[in-house]
This record gives C-alpha cells, structure tokens and sequence, in this order.
C-alpha cells in the first residue's frame, strides 16, 4: 500500500492544479513544501556533506549480515563459491544439495525459511550490548533483494522466507530506538555470478552448464514456475576477460580490468531497487560493498541514489540532512562525500573526517565450523578494536553472523552479553567522545600493520598490552583507556606528562569507571602515574576519566 506522500505525489502529477487543496484536505494532512535538492548527481556537489553528529556520538553498530547464502551455514560468497569446481563450497554443495547444474543457488533459496527468526529479541539484545544503530542486508551478490521490491520479483516477500525481513529489522530498531541502515550488494552481481555460467571440467557432468543461463522457459512444472531466473543471476552477457580465473573478480571491483561492461537495463534496474528501498524504508545509514559507490565509473546511478539519499533525508528532518553513506576503497576527494568504510580494518592515525571499520566476529556469511572450533573473536577483541578505532575519530560496525533460520548461537550471544557488560560500565568513554591532541601511545602502535587496499590489516600487528593507551575527549575531561592491567598496579600515562607537549593542564581527580572513588596518582614530568585498585573491574578494557583542576 502506498503512503500518503507517495498517493498526493502521484496526484499531484495527474490532476489539474485547481482541485489539488481539495485533495490534500480530503487526506486530512499538511503537504511538504517543495524540497530544496542542494545535492547533484556529481562528486563536486556531494563534497557539501558534512557527517551527521548523531553518527559521530554514536561510535558502535551491529550487522546481521544475513541472507539466503547463510542457509548452507558454510561461509562467505556461497553463491558464488558452489559454482567454483573443486572448492570447498563446490564439494559441500554437490553433497548435501546435488551438483549446480541441477540444484543451483535459486533452489538454495527456496530451502531458506528463516524460521527462527525474532528481530525485536535480537534488537532489544544489541540495544543492551550499547550498538546505537543497526544495519540489515537489504540484498547481497547474489541479487536477491530481502524487501518488498517491485522491482526485483526474486525478493524474500515471494520466495524463501516470504517476509519483508528489511520492515521486520525496521520496525525493530525503531521500537529500540535504534538508528537504521542498510546494505546493498547488489551492483556487482554481473560479474560475481560469472562462476554460475560454467560448467565441470572433470567427472561424470563434465560440460553440462550449471543454471547459471537458465532461463524462464526451463520452469514449466517447477517450483519456481513463472520466475525468470535472470532476473536473479542476471548472466545473459558474455564473460567478462579472465572469468575462469576466480580472483580476476577482486581485480575488476572498480569495472575496470576487462570485466564486461553492464548493460543499461541492469543499471537502471539496480537504480530503481535502490532508491525504492531508501523510499520504503527511510533509512539513516546506507552500507555500499563496493569502490566508492556502486556502478562508478560506467554509471551515474550511485552518484544519482547518493544524491537523492541526502535530499530527502533533508526534507524528512527540517532541512538537516541525517543521512550516513558508507564506501570503500575511496578517494582523499571521494571522503568528503561519503563516510569511508574500512574493511576488517583500522586507519594508524587520528582522520581528519568521520571513518568506519566494518567486521565481524566470524565470516560474513554464517559458517557452522567457526562455532564448532570456537573459532569467533572475543569480547576482548571486540571491545579492543572498538577503543582504537573511536580514538582515531572512528566508529565500529560489527557484524554478528546470523544462522540461515535467523537465530544466533549460544557462543555468539555470550560474546554479545560480554560486550554489554563492558559497554554498560564504561560506554561513558566511547559515546560522544571526540579524537584528543595523539591517539594513543604504547608498543602496539609501533608496529601497526599498514592497510592492505580497502583494508584487511585487522589482526596483523602487535597484540595490544598494558602500556597500549587509547585516549579520547568530552569537552575538558580526556578519558584514557588501558588495554591491559598492568603487573605493578600502577599506570603510567607517558602522553600526559607535566610540561609535555600534549596536556598543559594539573590534574584534579581521576577516577577507573566501573570501581567506585577517586584514584591516587602523580603528575611529572615523565607522565602521569596512576594507582590502580587491587582488583581489576574487568578483564577486557579499564577506562580512567582524568578531569583537570
């Protein structure tokens, strides 16, 4: 059903001028005035964005990176990987499924039914783990849109599930009191499906093609009777160069590289889902997976649904836009239009603009292994990345990888309750802070690990101790966070020495959040020395709040 706004735009566009206040008393509500559309299709006019404060304050989110491709629960890229020949996905499919040139990735879907499924459980859960918006997928690589999209007739309304997943998320965090957002994958389905237009060099179906091309006619009798499966896999095109080689995809995310050229229909297509998706279900923030926005260069349409994403967040909110757009892989240009998101990731320095990392505690797409081998990162993990990251005017997205019948497990929901705890004690030294003069001190920053194309350095520097301090502001109050508990009791903080480049101010009072009362220290020239209590509040993170005199 259409709302009001949409139903007085549609008439307004029919009727005659005249009878138009009529119209709009007979609804019994007050029209919009015109929008102002400051924003343009184009890199120059997006660079007006300015970040949102409320996403600055907010610091943490949680994904439910979930989709159809969680179904198999055997890890990332599953529609593309099952096409793969010999592959893990490959040999896990052909035995529980059947090979994919009988049971393709269409079929995955109609397997998926999300019976579990309790989106007002899990947001009251990661309210209480201190996320202050929260991110669906609204469709992956694999095309299939989890709305109700009139665009895109394979959608989770129709087929799978049959439920508007992205309404249910919605309606979830609104009652939380969650901001929302969504991520849209969709755009590089052209190439990424390529794997789905081959077929087995080897074995008893070698040379018969997988579903990759099959098309509405091959449905008579079936399932999915009167479906075009192109409309999903959108593979009538020729491959692109280098198909058979399944990392050139990595190499042609930029539609660079020989990948073949979309075609207008699917660009158009890909516009209309999108800007239908952000009409639907006004979201604050938009996750794009790919270089810069989705479709650029070959297409103007990420540059169009970024434009129209600013503008009517603008008139939703008087004039204010609200709007957070996240991209990766982006330009020092590029990064003032868009939030810049770093993949599994963090920046080695304070950034002068609002910045992103994205993880997960597992792989993207849930994986039955990394539970059975206990495989998730910890709390301590977590809570260690998300410290580092606010202190370089960071915030932290973290995806908890959802089942494929929409649950999460019992290891994940203990990691979840054990950020809460942390959050709930010491979140004062997160929301709201702001970078101070250095972002931290201690070895660990020593040897940071340089980022690897959009990211990808997580994990690969050295592991953070007692000495490794991460330090952010609240107008006169610097909270310096520790990321171990030192042996001695006692806590020096090198970065606020009397009479040091950093921190002219004497220090009044500094407390350890979490443990009640003032702390004994000493402020010299060789920093400030902190004693610490006997016992530790925690094992993960102990932020003391210095307030000077």
């Amino acid at each position: 059903m259409m709302n009001r706004r949409t139903l007085l735009k549609n008439l307004a566009l029919a009727a005659p001028a005249a009878w138009l206040p009529s119209v709009v008393a007979g609804l019994n509500w007050s029209p919009l005035a015109p929008a102002a559309s400051p924003f343009q299709p184009t890199w120059d006019s997006l660079a007006q964005y300015q970040t949102p404060e409320w996403y600055r304050d907010a610091k943490f989110g949680l994904w439910a990176h979930w989709g159809p491709q969680c179904q198999p629960e055997r890890g990332d890229w599953y529609a593309r990987g099952m096409y793969q020949e010999g592959s893990d996905q490959y040999k896990y499919h052909v035995e529980k499924y059947g090979h994919p040139s009988k049971f393709g990735f269409k079929d995955v879907i109609n397997e998926w039914k999300a019976e579990q499924w309790n989106p007002d459980e899990l947001l009251a859960l990661y309210k209480k783990a201190g996320a202050k918006y929260f991110v669906c997928l609204a469709n992956h690589h694999d095309n299939f849109d989890l709305y109700n999209s009139s665009h895109q007739p394979w959608n989770s309304t129709r087929l799978g599930p049959k439920k508007d997943l992205v309404g249910g998320w919605a309606k979830a965090a609104k009652k939380q009191g969650l901001r929302f957002g969504v991520s849209v994958h969709a755009a590089h389905t052209w190439s990424w499906l390529e794997t789905a237009q081959r077929a087995d060099k080897a074995g008893p179906l070698a040379g018969v093609p997988y579903d990759g091309k099959i098309t509405a006619a091959a449905g008579q009798g079936t399932w999915w009777q009167g479906y075009d499966p192109q409309a999903l896999y959108a593979q009538n095109h020729p491959l692109s160069e280098n198909s058979q080689d399944n990392s050139m995809i990595h190499r042609q995310w930029d539609w660079g590289n020989g990948v073949t050229p979309p075609s207008k229909e699917y660009c158009d297509k890909f516009y209309n889902r999108t800007v239908e998706l952000l009409d639907k279900y006004e979201p604050d923030v938009v996750y794009f997976d790919d270089t810069a926005l989705p479709l650029w260069p070959v297409n103007d349409a990420g540059l169009r649904i970024a434009a129209h994403m600013y503008n009517t967040s603008a008139q939703r909110h008087g004039g204010r836009n609200e709007a957070v757009i996240l991209g990766k892989i982006l330009t020092l240009e590029q990064r003032k239009c868009l939030v810049w998101d770093i993949e599994r990731g963090q920046s080695n320095q304070i950034e002068p603009l609002p910045w992103q990392t994205c993880t997960c505690i597992g792989q993207w797409h849930y994986d039955r292994r990394i539970y059975n081998n206990h495989g998730y990162k910890s709390a301590k993990t977590v809570i260690h990345t998300l410290v580092d990251v606010v202190s370089k005017n960071g915030n932290l997205l973290l995806s908890v990888p959802v089942r494929g019948n929409g649950s999460i497990d019992d290891q994940e929901r203990a990691i979840v309750e054990g950020i809460a705890a942390w959050m709930q004690v010491n979140g004062e030294s997160i929301y709201g802070t702001r970078p101070w003069k250095i972002f931290g001190e201690g070895p660990a920053q020593e040897g940071a690990a340089a980022l690897s194309a959009q990211g990808f350095n997580e994990g690969k520097g050295k592991p953070f101790g007692a000495e490794d301090i991460r330090y952010v502001t609240k107008g006169k109050i610097i909270y310096a966070t520790a990321l171990g508990w030192p042996t001695n009791g006692r806590l020096l903080l090198k970065s606020l020495a009397a009479g040091g480049p950093h921190y002219a101010s004497k220090v009044k009072q500094i407390e350890l959040l979490g443990v009640p009362g003032k702390l004994k220290f000493e402020h010299t020239k060789d920093g400030l020395t902190v004693v610490l209590p006997a016992q530790k509040p925690n094992d993960i993170a102990y932020a003391l709040k210095i307030m000077p005199a």
